[in-house]
């Protein structure tokens, strides 16, 4: 192919991928990889409240009423730390990746109106944990944390299944060219979605070439 010719294409080839999109979706991994690590916490910290709190209440012992009391503390700043970096991730997918949310957003949207409903409950229930110190009957207070454990293991299996959709992508039919017959529970519960979350370890492979994804 002569000079020329190359020199015609470069500006085709620039348009295909906007300007600064690479570094935007760099910053996004950032932002997910940190958002992932606080999401861990988010889901571990109410199960080791609860065994602490159950035991201090059991046994009468005072060392695991104040640990249970400051993990609390401290899951409630993780907490807020992680609301801000999801809030971001809500606003990056939508941006940085129009050709999926544009196109399959209807399809994708119950497990991610299910996570945000989950998100919420949790951030109820520790509040009323957090205030229930000394304000709340003992065993009341700590019934409080089952909802905040199960509300996080409900918003991981949510995004999961996303995940795994994106492995295994059904509850849709493509019929000329667009996405139609919407099956959103069939979407969220796919093919693999029971046993990527068994294993806790999903891996994400994309359903679309970049440049579509892109449009």
């Amino acid at each position: 192919m002569s000079t020329a010719a190359l020199t015609d294409l470069l500006p085709l080839a620039t348009t295909l991928e906007p300007e600064g999109l690479l570094p935007a979706r760099q910053q996004m991994a950032l932002s997910l990889g940190w958002h992932i690590v606080l999401a861990c916490f988010g889901v571990a910290f109410p199960a080791m409240i609860f065994v602490a709190h159950w035991r201090g209440i059991a046994r009468g012992d005072a060392v695991a009423l104040g640990l249970a009391q400051r993990w609390a503390k401290v899951s409630a700043v993780l907490f807020a730390i992680g609301a801000v970096s999801g809030t971001v991730l809500s606003f990056e997918m939508g941006l940085l990746w129009p050709g999926l949310m544009g196109e399959f957003g209807d399809v994708l949207g119950l497990p991610f109106a299910l996570e945000g409903l989950s998100f919420f409950v949790e951030a109820i229930f520790l509040g009323i944990y957090l205030y229930g110190w000394g304000r709340m009957p003992p065993r009341q207070h700590l019934l409080m944390v089952i909802p905040m454990a199960i509300a996080g293991v409900v918003g991981t299996f949510c995004v999961i299944s996303v995940n795994a959709w994106m492995n295994a992508p059904s509850g849709f039919r493509i019929i000329d060219g667009e996405v139609t017959d919407i099956d959103p529970w069939a979407a969220m519960f796919n093919g693999i979605v029971v046993l990527q979350f068994a294993q806790g370890l999903p891996q994400a492979s994309p359903i679309a070439s970049p440049q579509r994804l892109q449009r």
